[in-house]
């Protein structure tokens, strides 16, 4: 009796003719316009030194990275550091903002946000501000902290 051993897998099994293609450039799918570049190009242009004062060593992903991911997830009303981390796997803007590394777990976004952004947010959400400010995209005449436009 002759036994085959299979040592590489047969691939052809699952023959559906449907080939998953993901185009090389996320540059081409996203517009000029989206609020996703917008993001990008304001955390590109901050100073950034108190966040990375709060690192002893960066691993893969740089803070700048991991605050645009939060940032941008902010913007969109997602708080949990569990759906980030979805969205870094399925979200093409997100892809985008990951610039071709791979997606951090939760627990990374997690400990970025109570160990390095919380202690440096303020400050972090105020330069913010003032660009929107320098831009012209606020007017700073009225502001609503909880967003109520009750008046006093």
């Amino acid at each position: 009796m002759l036994l085959h051993n299979k040592l590489q897998k047969d691939y052809t099994l699952n023959q559906s003719g449907y080939q998953l293609k993901l185009p090389l450039e996320l540059e081409t799918i996203i517009p000029k316009n989206d609020s996703v570049r917008l993001l990008s190009q304001f955390v590109e242009e901050m100073d950034l030194t108190d966040l990375y004062s709060t690192y002893d060593r960066i691993n893969s992903l740089s803070p700048r990275t991991l605050l645009k991911i939060v940032l941008y997830s902010y913007m969109n009303g997602d708080y949990s550091s569990r759906s980030m981390e979805l969205n870094c796997k399925r979200d093409i803007n997100f892809m985008f903002l990951l610039e071709g590394h791979s997606a951090p777990d939760h627990a990374t976004l997690a400990r970025f946000r109570s160990i390095h952004f919380a202690p440096c947010s303020k400050r972090i959400l105020a330069e913010v501000s003032n660009i929107l400010f320098d831009l012209g995209e606020i007017s700073g005449e009225t502001i609503f902290i909880d967003g109520t436009k009750i008046e006093a």
